[in-house]
């Protein structure tokens, strides 16, 4: 038996060089970047990381904050180019287009809002994803899916569905005014290849924006023919708001693209969710039913020494 002041010595002897020197043995290199503690390097957090990031989820991310930074910037101002065009040539009485204005103000302060909301959206549904992912990779593990989480999961879906729909008629009425653009640039192109031809005079040929509907019949001009049509075009108003247009309708384009890709994002974690709710349960009878059949063995032991 070792008594209590042997065992001081042994220590003492350890401690201090000049009893005993120390003895150090060559701990063999580990590969990879793992410390000897069993902690992963940084080139394993960080392939950890990449994995869990819903990349699916972050391109549409993109994709929509781009397409409704083109709609809403490029609509802004073209918006107010087309304003400053009807202003100087089409409608010089300001009370014949004053509901116009009105309408394009208040379509202006709409585009504000549209940039705002789909901000904000874009980052909860990027989250969302991110939410799905860890709850599908880590299924096996401590993280558990909830009813809630999966309501909330269906509730992006159907929300999602509804502004695809909507987009859809954004992007439609985006086309109208590219059209309308289009129709003017068209004839100014047809009376400059006139100007050769003198037998067919070019101020024959106009544009009369009444028929659109967006000044009334009686403004004053509201047509423009022949040079001073052609002047029109010529202008930087024009020229700005025409490619201004055809811009946003490709960003409203470019929307809808990425809230369809939303949509199939969340369809598909919102059923591997699903999925993984039933797991859960299955586990979890399996668990109990394992534990049950446990006690089960341990009472028939106890039973059984209690009469040996």
């Amino acid at each position: 038996v070792i008594t209590r002041p042997e065992m001081e010595i042994g220590r003492y002897h350890w401690m201090y060089r000049s009893s005993r020197p120390h003895r150090y043995h060559h701990v063999p290199a580990l590969r990879g970047n793992i410390s000897p503690l069993g902690i992963q390097g940084c080139f394993e957090c960080c392939i950890k990381c990449l994995g869990g990031v819903p990349y699916a989820s972050l391109v549409a991310t993109i994709l929509c904050f781009s397409g409704v930074a083109l709609f809403c910037g490029c609509g802004h101002v073209a918006l107010t180019g087309t304003v400053s065009i009807l202003e100087q040539h089409f409608s010089t009485t300001a009370s014949d287009h004053a509901l116009l204005s009105e309408v394009i103000q208040l379509m202006q302060y709409v585009i504000y809002g549209i940039a705002s909301f789909f901000f904000l959206y874009g980052i909860i549904l990027l989250a969302e994803g991110f939410y799905t992912t860890s709850a599908v990779k880590e299924l096996h593990g401590e993280f558990k899916t909830t009813a809630c989480g999966r309501c909330i999961s269906g509730m992006f879906v159907f929300l999602t569905y509804v502004l695809g729909v909507a987009w859809l008629g954004v992007f439609g009425f985006s086309a109208v005014p590219v059209f309308m653009f289009y129709n003017i640039w068209s004839t100014c192109e047809v009376i400059k290849s006139l100007q050769t031809n003198v037998t067919v005079p070019g101020d024959q040929i106009c544009v009369d924006i009444r028929q659109y509907g967006i000044i009334p019949w009686n403004a004053v001009p509201g047509r423009a023919c022949g040079p001073i049509l052609e002047n029109i075009c010529n202008t930087n108003e024009f020229y700005m708001s025409y490619h201004l247009f055809i811009v946003a309708c490709a960003g409203a384009g470019a929307t809808v693209i990425a809230l369809i890709h939303f949509l199939m994002i969340l369809s598909s974690n919102w059923a591997y969710l699903k999925d993984a709710s039933k797991m859960q349960a299955y586990q979890d009878i399996k668990a109990k039913e394992e534990q049950e059949l446990q006690d089960i063995q341990s009472r028939s032991k106890e039973q059984l020494n209690s009469y040996t």
